[in-house]
């Protein structure tokens, strides 16, 4: 968790910094290499602060069979191990993510405040995002996000230093199959709009964490295809 907490203390000073860039500083910058290297950065913070909390009872049952192998003298690899290989998973996300937002950025279908300035764009974002919820896909990576014990079971092969940074991909990767779709409607409300990065993020740690988690997220599905629909078709208006 302070690993979350200091990637949204580095998502809050990029916020008030960019607040304070004038409206033609941001449309004249340019994608130097170096501006994506720190778009990367910027994607791989609001990740870490998005992700690190849902992954939390995944993290903690990792931490508890470690503490039982240490009293029994067959220690397990440190916790940290484990998370690195989650957080793996979500930087290599996020510098597809940075691609894509220069990719929208340079023809010109992102605000100064990198939100969507087209509503078809900002619809089928929408519409993808509502669909995706509802796939066979999205339900067998959230069941596998559900259950930290039988996801212990099934995933631990031992191995040392390896077979932890290994487990902790595996869940990164089922976290990112229940997810990624889900990051693209940053790019519909502002991917630096740190309200919606908390409702998000907060969405996700309700629909991995509760009881009426699936359901919730179904229903969510449901809204947002009425919404991308509605976007499409000119009735809404993002």
């Amino acid at each position: 968790m302070l690993l979350a907490g200091v990637a949204w203390a580095y998502l809050v000073r990029e916020s008030h910094m960019m607040s304070g860039m004038s409206m033609g500083d941001m449309e004249m910058q340019m994608w130097t290499t170096t501006d994506l290297a720190l778009r990367v950065a910027m994607w791989a913070a609001m990740m870490i602060g998005m992700m690190i909390p849902s992954a939390a009872p995944m993290t903690l049952v990792y931490a508890a069979v470690a503490r039982k192998s240490q009293e029994q003298s067959s220690p397990l690899p440190p916790t940290s191990v484990f998370v690195a290989g989650y957080v793996l998973i979500w930087t290599l996300f996020s510098v597809g993510a940075a691609v894509a937002q220069r990719s929208l950025d340079q023809a010109g279908l992102l605000s100064s405040t990198m939100a969507s300035t087209n509503s078809r764009l900002g619809g089928a974002l929408l519409l993808a995002a509502g669909i995706y919820q509802l796939t066979p896909l999205k339900q067998s990576c959230l069941r596998n996000c559900r259950s930290p014990a039988d996801f212990l079971t099934h995933h631990w092969r031992g191995g040392g230093t390896a077979g932890a940074l290994r487990l902790g991909v595996y869940h990164g990767v089922y976290c990112l199959g229940c997810c990624w779709v889900l990051m693209g409607l940053l790019f519909v409300v502002g991917v630096m709009n740190l309200v919606w990065v908390a409702v998000i993020a907060g969405f996700i740690l309700v629909e991995k964490t509760l009881p009426f988690g699936r359901a919730g997220g179904r229903l969510a599905g449901a809204a947002l295809i009425a919404l991308g629909m509605a976007a499409l078709t000119g009735t809404f208006t993002i």
